[in-house]
């Protein structure tokens, strides 16, 4: 496979553009990223080891998924303290030394935030299940039952039954739209609100440079409990009693728009800081641009575009870029491929035998891409979803959907840094999840003394992205999309760069005058001026 050098940059970045803007975000998983003590748990310590494979990617920060204090029911997403870390994973003076060492190598830090519901061992939960008239009586979403005694709405679970549990010291039903141990927090009041910017100013103040608030759509609910409507039969599969519903009064309320920008205001307080929502769901494209739009909203939205589609076309590519144009009061996109959540994407994309190519391709149309674009741990070195048999499952959703949810646990496997079996340089002790020997081949150490692997043209191509404009904040044209090519422009000033994406298995020769010609910048899996090969691509550098 030929992969060629990037040339050296035209452009420089601008120095007046947000740091985030146009960046590459590297997300670790801190379960599964890298193990100090032992324990088969990944740690904050162990991020701090690590975090110079990260630098040399060329990356500009990472996003750090939960390690708050929490019991670990759906591994963090469970929030018991916001402002301390669990002791599986360190300690507050453990942060502190992960964010100084990541500001020496030059990345940024963000971190999740949970704000649509915690714990229910958090003590404000605690206190507002005690009685109707305690200080807390109204953080969280509580109803009286139907006078025949049944939940006040049919609202419905994401991990499955009704969204309601009855607890006997209120003589009430409290909402949670995820596990029955994740009460849902009443973001409508005030109270809340303050407490909520509260644990945002504390990560502030110890360095973070921004946040990504998960599950962000499901902050506020219909006050009036209305009933959610059945979904009309669109052909989808349906796994769980949420989805025969249209999600219209259990989230979505319009008065998030006034909190989003209460979090922006305090944001901006502190400079550059990056807000990122999560938003999933029916309406995310139209919830995505509301909670993006203009200058007092969040700076960017993580769309799922890419994280559960079963192919990669051409024609999905441009519909999914084209959600996002580059034209005034619309927000920034970012971008993911893959993540803690979604099955690994090679895995769902290719054959077996495809898959070598197919990661070069897909490494090189990723860092081509208009907006911000997130890395998840384990994807610069072609990792692959994992087979986790029953009796190993850890993902809640898994469990209780049993055979019908594909297993999260598949794609949180532990980081392989040197080949070895068994626990890949993780950690010395039983990792919490099986690496999977496959994985274990693509190891760090490996990839990083082949100058011809997946880790080391992905370090070229994040590289090469950082340092030409068109690249990382340029416009974006489709030139081109059928069933087999992709042909793309990035235009930024004087600069032009054309992509060529052949996404199909047969050799392509591209149409006559469709790109100018230029220098080529990067090229993989055999591709040159004229001609794909199978899977192949080629960055180009037009004159103008």
């Amino acid at each position: 496979m030929k992969t060629s050098e990037a040339v050296l940059p035209s452009t420089k970045p601008q120095p007046d553009v947000p740091w985030w803007r146009g960046a590459a975000i590297y997300q670790i998983y801190p379960r599964s990223f890298c193990d100090s003590n032992g324990d088969g748990i990944g740690d904050l310590p162990g991020i701090t080891q690590r975090l110079e494979h990260v630098a040399r990617l060329g990356v500009d920060a990472i996003w750090v998924s939960p390690f708050f204090k929490s019991p670990m029911r759906d591994f963090g997403y469970d929030v018991a303290d916001y402002c301390d870390v669990d002791p599986i994973f360190g300690t507050l003076a453990d942060f502190d030394a992960m964010v100084k060492r990541a500001h020496e190598l030059g990345l940024k830090v963000t971190i999740d935030q949970v704000y649509a519901h915690t714990s229910d061992l958090h003590p404000w939960f605690e206190e507002s299940r005690q009685d109707q008239l305690n200080d807390k009586a109204d953080w969280y979403v509580w109803a009286d039952p139907r006078p025949d005694g049944s939940p006040p709405s049919n609202w419905q679970s994401v991990f499955g039954g009704p969204a309601w549990t009855w607890d006997a010291r209120r003589k009430q039903y409290y909402l949670h739209n995820f596990l029955s141990s994740q009460p849902q927090m009443n973001a409508h009041n005030p109270d809340v609100q303050d407490a909520l910017l509260g644990v945002m100013r504390f990560w502030l103040d110890r360095g973070v440079d921004g946040f990504r608030l998960d599950a962000l759509n499901f902050l506020m609910h219909d006050p009036t409990l209305r009933d959610n409507p059945p979904a009309p039969d669109d052909g989808r599969r349906k796994t769980r009693p949420f989805d025969y519903q249209l999600k219209i009064y259990n989230q979505s309320h319009p008065d998030i728009l006034r909190f989003i920008q209460r979090v922006r205001e305090l944001c901006d307080q502190y400079g550059a800081v990056f807000t990122v929502a999560e938003v999933g769901g029916d309406l995310a494209e139209t919830e995505m641009k509301a909670f993006t739009a203009g200058e007092d909203h969040l700076n960017s939205a993580y769309g799922f575009d890419f994280l559960y589609a079963d192919k990669l076309t051409p024609k999905f590519v441009e519909q999914a870029v084209a959600k996002w144009p580059d034209t005034p009061g619309i927000g920034w996109p970012s971008w993911a491929f893959e993540n803690h959540d979604a099955p690994r994407a090679l895995s769902r994309w290719c054959g077996l035998d495809d898959r070598e190519a197919f990661a070069r391709l897909k490494a090189m149309l990723f860092t081509s891409l208009r907006g911000n674009i997130i890395v998840y741990q384990g994807e610069e070195l072609g990792l692959t979803q994992v087979e986790i048999p029953f009796e190993q499952l850890q993902d809640p959703e898994a469990i209780a959907n049993w055979p019908l949810t594909l297993s999260r646990d598949g794609a949180r496997t532990p980081m392989p840094w040197v080949v070895q079996s068994g626990e890949g340089g993780f950690t010395c002790g039983a990792p919490w999840l099986p690496l999977g020997e496959e994985n274990l081949a693509r190891a760090v150490d490996r990839q990083e003394a082949d100058p011809s692997s997946l880790l080391n043209l992905t370090t070229r191509l994040l590289r090469l992205r950082r340092e030409n404009d068109a690249l990382r904040l340029g416009s974006f044209q489709v030139l081109h999309a059928d069933e087999c090519l992709l042909a793309i422009r990035r235009v930024s000033g004087e600069q032009s760069i054309a992509g060529l994406f052949n996404l199909s298995s047969v050799p392509v020769v591209w149409p006559q005058g469709l790109v100018r010609d230029g220098k080529e910048l990067a090229s993989v899996n055999g591709a040159i001026v004229g001609q794909l090969p199978p899977f192949g691509a080629l960055l180009i550098e037009e004159r103008i």
